[in-house]
C-alpha cells in the first residue's frame, strides 16, 4: 500500500481548476492574504520567522530571517521588490512544474503575503522559458487576481499599491542562482555577482529584494492561515513542514510526493515510489540534482531533513531524488554531471572556466601511480575544492558535492580502469 502523503503546497493538486480563480477562492484561497493585511507586516515577518520555513530552493535558509533583513534594509528607499525564482533548471527537479500548472494561485498569494510582509512595491516572476504551461497558467492567474482587486494599485482596498510582472527565463542553469538571476531581470548578460551585498540589502536595481523559490512561497498561505505552532508540529527538528520530493529512476512509480520531513529515503523510494523495478537492487541516489550528493545503502534509514542529511556530509537540495541501480555507472554518471557543468559554466571566472573542463579531463584518465593507487582521483577532488573556494557563483562551487560524495561511497568503482 502507498503512504499517505501530506500535502501543503500540493495541497489543490487534481482537485481545482487551475485557471478558476473562482475554485481557488472556494477552496479557502486569498483568506490568508485578507488574514495577513489586516495584521501589521512586522507581525506577518515574525509568523514566518517563528514557523522555522526554510527555503525549499536547496540552500535552505530561513524564510522569515530573510523577510526581516530585507524589511530592515535602507529604509529610506522608495522601492522594495519580491521575486519569485521560478527558473527550475536543476536536473531531476520538477516540483515546482506542479505548483504552476495546477496551483499558480498559491504561490501568487505566497508573494502578495511575503510582498505585504515587507512593504515591497513591486514583485516579479521569473519563469522558465521551457514551460509554457506554467507561463500560460500564471498569466491568466495574474490577470484573474487583478480583476479580483487582489493586484494593483490598491491592493484589497488596503491602499497598498503592489503588483507581479512575469519574465521568462531564456535557458540558462546559471540564472536559477539568485544574483545572476537579478543581473537578467536587469536587462543583462546572465553573469553572477560578488557577495556582499546580498539581495536583502542591495538587490534588483540595487533596492532591497527578497527572493524565494515558489515551493517556499506556497508554504505561506498556510502559515498564516494555521499558524506557526500547527506548522511547527510538521517535520523534523529544525527542518519544520514538508518537502516536495521528485524521484526519478529506475522505480516502479516515478513522480512528485509531499512528504513530512524526516520521511526516510527507504520510505520514499518503497512506500510512495513503488519500490525498485523487478530486476533491479538499490546501489545509490543522487539526492539534489547535479548540485546535489550521491549516497549508498547505508542512508536508506536515515530521516532526511536540511540538518540530519548535512550531519552526514549530504544534501536536501532541491529535493530531487534520482534512484540508481546496480547496473549502472557511477563514473558514468558523474561524468554526465560534470560535462552538464562544463556546457552551463557562464566562463566570466578562471576557476569554474577552465576547472569544469579540467575535471572532465581528469575524471576521463586513468593514471595509476607506482604503488598501484590513483592518483587522478585525489586530483580530482583536490580541483573541485580549489574551485569551491575560488569561484564567483554555486555552479563553480558544486562539483565537489558530487565528486566528494562519489569518492566517499564508490571509491573503489571509480578506481576501476575503464573498460
Amino acid at each position: 500500500m502507498r503512504a499517505k502523503e501530506r500535502h501543503i503546497a500540493l495541497k489543490n493538486v487534481g482537485k481545482i481548476n487551475p485557471e478558476s480563480i473562482e475554485d481557488y477562492i472556494a477552496a479557502g484561497g486569498y483568506e490568508a492574504l485578507k488574514q495577513a493585511v489586516r495584521s501589521e507586516p512586522n507581525e506577518i515577518v515574525a509568523s514566518i520567522v517563528d514557523s522555522g520555513l526554510l527555503g525549499r530552493g536547496g540552500a535552505g535558509v530561513s524564510a522569515g530571517l530573510k523577510e526581516q533583513f530585507t524589511s530592515e534594509a535602507c529604509l529610506s528607499c522608495d522601492e522594495r521588490y519580491v521575486v519569485c525564482n521560478a527558473d527550475e533548471g536543476e536536473p531531476g527537479t520538477f516540483k515546482d512544474r506542479i505548483i504552476m500548472e495546477h496551483d499558480p494561485h498559491l504561490y501568487i498569494e505566497g508573494m502578495l503575503i511575503a510582498g505585504w510582509a515587507i512593504m515591497a512595491t513591486r514583485g516579479f516572476i521569473y519563469l522558465r522559458g521551457e514551460y509554457t504551461t506554467a507561463i500560460k497558467r500564471t498569466r491568466r492567474a495574474l490577470e484573474a487576481a487583478r480583476a479580483e482587486g487582489l493586484l494593483g494599485d490598491n491592493v484589497l482596498g488596503t491602499g497598498w499599491a503592489y503588483d507581479i510582472e512575469l519574465r521568462k527565463g531564456a535557458g540558462s542553469y546559471l540564472c536559477g542562482e539568485e544574483l545572476t538571476m537579478l543581473e537578467s531581470l536587469e536587462g543583462k548578460r546572465g553573469y553572477p555577482r560578488i557577495k556582499p551585498p546580498f539581495p536583502a540589502e542591495k538587490g534588483l536595481w540595487g533596492m532591497p529584494t527578497l527572493i524565494n523559490n515558489v515551493e517556499t512561497f506556497a508554504h505561506m498561505p498556510a502559515i498564516i492561515r494555521n499558524g506557526t505552532e500547527w506548522y511547527r508540529s510538521i517535520g523534523i527538528g529544525n527542518s519544520t513542514g514538508t518537502k516536495i520530493f521528485t524521484v526519478s529512476g529506475n522505480v516502479n512509480a516515478p513522480g512528485c510526493y509531499e512528504a513530512e520531513l524526516g520521511v526516510t529515503l527507504r520510505q520514499l523510494l518503497e512506500e510512495y515510489a513503488g519500490g525498485m523495478q523487478a530486476g533491479k537492487s538499490f546501489k545509490a541516489a543522487l539526492l539534489g540534482g547535479a548540485a546535489g550528493t550521491f549516497v549508498d545503502d547505508s542512508m536508506l534509514d536515515v530521516p532526511i531533513g536540511f540538518d540530519t542529511l548535512k550531519e552526514h556530509g549530504a544534501t536536501l537540495g532541491s529535493g530531487a531524488v534520482f534512484v540508481i541501480d546496480s547496473g549502472q555507472s557511477i563514473r558514468e554518471i558523474l561524468h554526465n554531471i560534470l560535462r552538464f557543468f562544463a556546457h552551463e559554466s557562464c566562463g566570466k571566472c578562471v576557476p569554474c572556466r577552465v576547472g569544469t573542463k579540467q575535471l572532465l579531463v581528469q575524471l576521463g584518465e586513468d593514471r595509476a601511480s607506482e604503488d598501484g593507487s590513483d592518483n587522478t582521483l585525489d586530483e580530482l577532488e583536490r580541483q573541485a575544492r580549489v574551485m569551491a573556494r575560488t569561484s564567483l557563483c554555486p555552479l563553480g562551487q558544486s562539483p565537489i558535492l558530487p565528486i566528494g560524495s562519489a569518492l566517499k561511497y564508490f571509491r573503489s568503482e571509480l578506481n576501476t580502469t575503464q573498460g
